[in-house]
């Protein structure tokens, strides 16, 4: 079981510089390629004496399918030079709904799910990229039931 830590509300974000590692992933590697990228951005902040500004992240570009459009690394100061496979990136400034998620990634299409209800009630356009913070790490928190993930979705 899942649930909210708030329902959805409206927010406005601002630029915020990454470093990401962006691939077409199948859904069923999606966890492998998550530990591979995180990895290979931090190895590369490091090596350019540069440190996440924020928690790891995935911006997912497109509705997810059997395979997705993702990109996934940490929020970092502006400045961040590009290094092998790990990138310079954006979240861009947007109006957005933002929800935070407790539970297991495998029922976050339920909090999507609350997001778009909201969207559609409010005659809200859905952006075709979303993204999401991962509050909770699994190596310091075992159990899946208390994980959390603020999930944010650009309204266009």
């Amino acid at each position: 079981m899942s649930i909210l830590d708030q329902q959805p509300t409206v927010i406005r974000t601002t630029d915020q510089p990454t470093a990401v590692v962006r691939e077409r992933v199948p859904m069923a590697n999606l966890t492998d390629f998550f530990g591979r990228a995180f990895g290979a951005v931090m190895t590369a902040t490091k090596a350019q004496n540069a440190s996440p500004t924020g928690p790891p992240f995935a911006m997912y570009h497109g509705m997810p399918t059997e395979t997705v459009d993702v990109e996934a690394g940490f929020p970092v100061a502006p400045g961040f030079s590009a290094a092998g496979e790990v990138i310079g990136g954006l979240l861009p400034a947007s109006e957005a709904l933002e929800a935070v998620h407790l539970g297991p990634y495998d029922t976050l299409e339920r909090t999507y799910a609350l997001i778009l209800e909201r969207m559609s009630a409010e005659g809200m356009t859905p952006s075709d990229t979303m993204w999401e913070f991962y509050l909770s790490d699994p190596e310091k928190e075992p159990d899946p039931a208390k994980w959390q993930t603020r999930v944010v979705w650009p309204i266009t």
